[in-house]
């Protein structure tokens, strides 16, 4: 008898491999000084979400959509986030002007996976670029537009920092977390960074 007719002589249709159990996205939810905000990781402890939620409505969709992007069991483990939540305190306060978190952008369209890296890469703290700079920065210059909707839904506030772009008139604009805590953020960096000119 060859291998083969061995090995499928052995074969049982009825024995299944075992399933393997889903990975456990924790989260938590904070109140900072822009808002009440909700982070979540994966099981590797990357930094998977950083996002404003108001309200109990708001949270409930956020945990529906990681549960549907990444885990269905997305459980609330403040003790996995306590790093991330201390950056985020730090970084609100003006004790630290930047994360050192891992993150992973599971929850961004293939447009955010290029418009964000390069976001947090050349707008760094204290400075401000508009959505047309970050547009042609991404060889898209026609796409202000899109990068402004991809901004507005970053799966990484503060994180990645989409607070720091701007119309090209100056002017603040949309921002997930509302239009206060996005002047929070711009002014909170200028005056610790003590960068005369933003642009």
């Amino acid at each position: 008898m060859s291998e083969l007719e061995s090995l499928l002589a052995g074969y049982d249709p009825e024995v299944r491999p075992p399933v393997l159990p889903a990975s456990d996205v924790s989260y938590v939810v904070e109140d900072t000084a822009i808002g009440r905000m909700l982070l979540a990781a994966d099981a590797s402890g990357a930094l998977v979400a950083s996002t404003f939620v108001p309200d109990d409505p708001a949270e409930a969709h956020a945990v529906e959509r990681l549960s549907r992007a990444i885990s269905p069991r997305v459980l609330r483990h403040p003790r996995e986030l306590d790093e991330a939540r201390r950056e985020l305190e730090a970084f609100l306060n003006g004790r630290s002007h930047r994360f050192t978190l891992r993150t992973d952008l599971a929850l961004a369209t293939p447009f955010q996976r290029v418009v964000l890296p390069r976001l947090a890469a050349t707008v760094g703290y204290g400075h401000r670029a508009t959505y047309g700079e970050l547009a042609r920065a991404v060889e898209r210059p026609s796409a202000s537009r899109a990068v402004g909707a991809a901004l507005g839904a970053n799966p990484l506030c503060v994180v990645l920092p989409c607070h720091r772009v701007v119309a090209a008139s100056g002017a603040l604009t949309g921002y997930a977390g509302g239009l206060a805590a996005k002047e929070y953020l711009l002014d909170l960096e200028a005056r610790e960074s003590g960068v005369d000119d933003p642009r």
